[in-house]
C-alpha cells in the first residue's frame, strides 16, 4: 500500500477542516523521497498550520513515521493561498524559562529523528 500516506492525510485534513471538498493533495516520488502537497480553502490554513505551526509540525511528525514504516522519507508541503501575505516578523519568539525549579544544564529534549532512532532499537 504505496499511498497510505495520502490516504493517511486526507482522513486528518478533512477531519480539521471546515470545507473538506475544498482539500486537494498531490503526491510525487523522486530520488529524494515522497512530496505531499496540500492545498486547502484559504479560510481554514489556520486549522491546519495550528497555534505557532504546532498541527502542521504534528501532522508532518506522523507522515513522517508512517514513511518510516514503508521505507520512504515523507515531506509535506503547505500550499499558500493565492495573495496571502505572510505577516513581517520583526523579534524573534520570545523563549520562557521556568523558575520553579533550578534549569539543567543537559538537554533533554530530542529531535524527531534521535526519537525514532531509539525507537529502532527497541
Amino acid at each position: 500500500m504505496e499511498e497510505a500516506d495520502k490516504i493517511f492525510l486526507e482522513y486528518v485534513v478533512k477531519a480539521l477542516v471546515d470545507n473538506p471538498n475544498d482539500v486537494k493533495i498531490d503526491r510525487t516520488v523522486d530520488e529524494m523521497g515522497v512530496l505531499i502537497t496540500l492545498t486547502v480553502n484559504p479560510a481554514d490554513m489556520g486549522k491546519i498550520i495550528g497555534r505557532m505551526g504546532n498541527t502542521a509540525k504534528a501532522i508532518r511528525t506522523l507522515l513522517r513515521i508512517i514513511g518510516m514504516k514503508n521505507n520512504a522519507r515523507v515531506n509535506l508541503k503547505i500550499n499558500e493561498p493565492e495573495g496571502s501575505m505572510r505577516p513581517e516578523r520583526t523579534e524573534q519568539t520570545p523563549t520562557y524559562v521556568r523558575t520553579d525549579r533550578p534549569v539543567s544544564s543537559t538537554p533533554t529534549m530530542k529531535t524527531v529523528d534521535q526519537a525514532m532512532e531509539d525507537l529502532k532499537g527497541i
